[in-house]
């Protein structure tokens, strides 16, 4: 007989390792765990300390959630860790934050923590403490889908954090559980209430926890001191508009403080990191159609080389706040494109492309990759051409 967390033997006997940042959603999963029996150990991890972020609002893994942390475990009466990561994290996030804006990018550090701070390394600590299951209190669904254990999106499309989770493994996600995705953000408070817990109205994290007041131009410069050197604003028509004091400060889509006069307005549409360039053009160049992937990671079912020769019909999310929108993904030799049917806006390489097999709630997460390159151009054959240099027929498709 299978418990709650969907394994053999009683509660008692099961240990869980849950990863407790010192906010609402983390602190009632240790709540309900302890409530169901099961075997619980609260693990942080302090993962930076500079200064004025550790009292900061919406900061998190640092002083003040600690602590926070420290008096729920108390309060449910579960052992508590501390695990000092700054190292690792400041190497693993923070520094390929950094030379993700040098490079053009626009990047998700809350992904590549998920995918190596939090899904590799605490997972592997989780183990070392005898874990049988890492439990966090992240808004996506599990269940099983024929005989793997799939990812859904949660209950509360409103909280949904499948996105920032694509490059959760299948042997991580084995060993992962997620109580919260059938609830939404009220009902966990009202539990964190009934848990007695003083967190129950604390605020939620915001913004990129690591950075200070938001100014994560402020970070990289600390980093990376020659990374703001200035260049030229071109317009899309080739006119130089005028200059820019670094790449670092633009971001695909910006359309305010661009730091240029025009008669209409203008939003960056591309940057050119090797040329120093911020380009700029009307609201109509920012729709993209099609992508180029890397590090793409796979959970849906059979593998990426089951993909039909025409492509598969997905719902890619190209953005944290958009929705999926209708897609065609296909591999091309090694390479992983995706054509966004309809177009999206504002689209920038270092973002995440994360597929899902349908829409709305009941979705399944299928995986997903960082986007390389964006290409504006529209149809599979203009794609292969922009973004891989061959034609549809090099590529080995029959031709249209």
């Amino acid at each position: 007989m299978l418990n709650s967390l969907g394994l053999p033997g009683r509660p008692e006997d099961t240990r869980v390792v849950v990863a407790m940042s010192g906010g609402v959603d983390s602190s009632v999963v240790a709540g309900l765990m302890k409530r169901e029996g099961y075997d619980v150990v609260g693990v942080t991890l302090q993962l930076y300390d500079h200064g004025e972020a550790i009292q900061r609002k919406g900061a998190c893994c640092a002083g003040q959630d600690i602590h926070d942390a420290r008096r729920v475990a108390e309060k449910l009466g579960i052992p508590h860790y501390v695990l000092d990561y700054e190292s690792r994290f400041k190497e693993q996030v923070i520094e390929r934050f950094a030379d993700s804006y040098i490079n053009g990018e626009t990047p998700i550090p809350c992904v590549t923590c998920n995918q190596t701070v939090k899904f590799k390394d605490l997972l592997e600590t989780a183990k070392d403490l005898g874990a049988d299951v890492l439990v966090t209190g992240h808004y996506v669904r599990t269940g099983m889908e024929g005989n793997q254990l799939a990812m859904f999106r949660p209950v509360d499309l409103d909280r949904d954090q499948s996105y920032f989770l694509f490059a959760t493994t299948q042997e991580q996600l084995d060993f992962l559980r997620f109580p919260l995705g059938g609830m939404t953000k009220p009902e966990v408070r009202e539990l964190a209430r009934e848990f007695d817990l003083a967190i129950a109205d604390k605020h939620d994290s915001q913004d990129i926890c690591f950075v200070p007041q938001g100014r994560y131009t402020d970070v990289i410069a600390k980093l990376r001191p020659h990374a703001a050197e200035p260049g030229d604003i071109v317009h899309v028509d080739g006119r130089i508009l005028g200059q820019h004091n670094g790449i670092i400060h633009y971001t695909i889509g910006q359309r305010r403080g661009i730091g240029i006069s025009a008669g209409d307005p203008l939003y960056v549409v591309h940057l050119d990191a090797d040329g120093r360039r911020v380009i700029v053009g009307p609201k109509e160049v920012l729709t993209t159609h099609n992508l180029l992937l890397r590090e793409v990671n796979w959970i849906g079912s059979g593998t990426l080389d089951d993909l039909p020769e025409k492509g598969m019909t997905v719902y890619a999310k190209v953005r944290s706040t958009r929705p999926p929108i209708e897609a065609i993904l296909r591999k091309v030799g090694e390479n992983i494109l995706v054509e966004l049917v309809a177009g999206e806006m504002g689209v920038a390489p270092g973002q995440a492309c994360v597929f899902f097999d349908k829409e709305g709630q009941e979705a399944r997460v299928l995986g997903g990759g960082w986007i390389q390159r964006a290409e504006k151009q529209e149809g599979p054959e203009a794609a292969l051409k922009a973004l891989l240099g061959k034609s549809w027929e090099a590529a080995g498709f029959p031709a249209s």
